[in-house]
């Protein structure tokens, strides 16, 4: 009802008194009557479940909704360790997980043109100690890669590899070239088991790398090994003087194969390892004078 049909109805030669109460009623009236349409306005807007009836065409104003809190998204786990730097392998989630990058190693850590000497399959009380006396008379520090017993037959010599500022390397108990043909429970042993054993030796000292005989690496022993924190440890020379060639022959190898990377294998065990004491001493002079380095493996 409009307010000019409202105020029109009332006598006004009527007393004050009751003039006040019609006024007061017709106040009473209007207040209801804009209270009912603006109801009206609202439901013609919002449906009766509080969801907007507009279309998005027009037709009028869309109802004002009340719109859901967004979820925000998760954030990284801050639990998960970050991966390491340049591993491209997968590491297998149901086993432990790598401390260093159980990718096999091959590079320098000083990088350029620089060698890394590794020896295997000692120590030997007879040609360990003369190849350490031509490393030092050199300056050479080399990665030494002890089989698990012969380390625990010989601590003097493991302690006095590290004294001189060599690096220890698990190359198993056993030295079989077929275990990545063994079963895990195997693999795993032969590694560990000399781990231990080297670090007892050593007097504390642990391996930083795990070479594998012959290269038997598979994805489960370096992971075993990197996650007892030893980078697998490959090799890119092959001095080939485990066959003993002679020193001669030994030396072209080396010289012939420089190109194919930095790290190059020789051994202190296994034999009469007369012809690598003597390769080594005229080795390790040529390639100084030639320009090169001497540095361990990346870790």
């Amino acid at each position: 009802m409009a307010r000019r049909d409202i105020r029109t109805s009332v006598n006004w030669s009527s007393g004050g008194r009751a003039r006040a109460a019609v006024l007061a009623l017709a106040t009473a009236v209007l207040l209801a009557g804009c209270g009912a349409e603006q109801a009206a306005r609202s439901s013609a807007t919002d449906g009766s479940d509080g969801s907007s009836t507009s279309d998005g065409k027009g037709g009028g104003s869309p109802a004002t909704t009340v719109r859901p809190q967004r979820t925000p998204l998760p954030g990284p786990d801050r639990t998960t360790p970050p991966p390491l730097p340049a591993e491209t392998s997968s590491p297998n989630p149901a086993l432990s997980r790598p401390v260093v990058s159980m990718d096999i190693a091959h590079a320098a850590q000083r990088g350029g043109q620089a060698v890394n000497v590794t020896i295997d399959d000692g120590p030997d009380p007879v040609w360990t100690p003369q190849i350490l006396k031509i490393l030092r008379r050199n300056g050479v520090r080399a990665t030494f890669c002890m089989i698990g017993p012969a380390a625990e037959a010989h601590p003097d010599l493991v302690r006095r590899v590290v004294a001189e500022g060599h690096r220890l390397c698990d190359h198993t108990v056993s030295h079989n070239t077929a275990m990545d043909h063994r079963s895990r429970a195997y693999q795993s042993g032969q590694i560990l088991t000399a781990e231990r054993q080297i670090e007892r030796a050593s007097g504390g000292v642990a391996p930083q790398y795990y070479r594998a005989p012959g290269g038997a690496f598979t994805p489960y022993s370096r992971q075993i090994a990197a996650a007892a924190g030893m980078r697998p440890l490959g090799w890119n020379v092959d001095s080939q003087d485990f066959e003993r060639p002679g020193v001669e022959a030994i030396q072209h190898t080396v010289k012939e194969e420089l190109d194919n990377g930095p790290t190059l294998l020789f051994h202190d065990g296994g034999g009469d390892r007369s012809q690598t004491v003597a390769a080594l001493g005229r080795l390790l002079p040529w390639l100084r004078h030639h320009g090169y380095g001497f540095s361990f493996p990346v870790r």
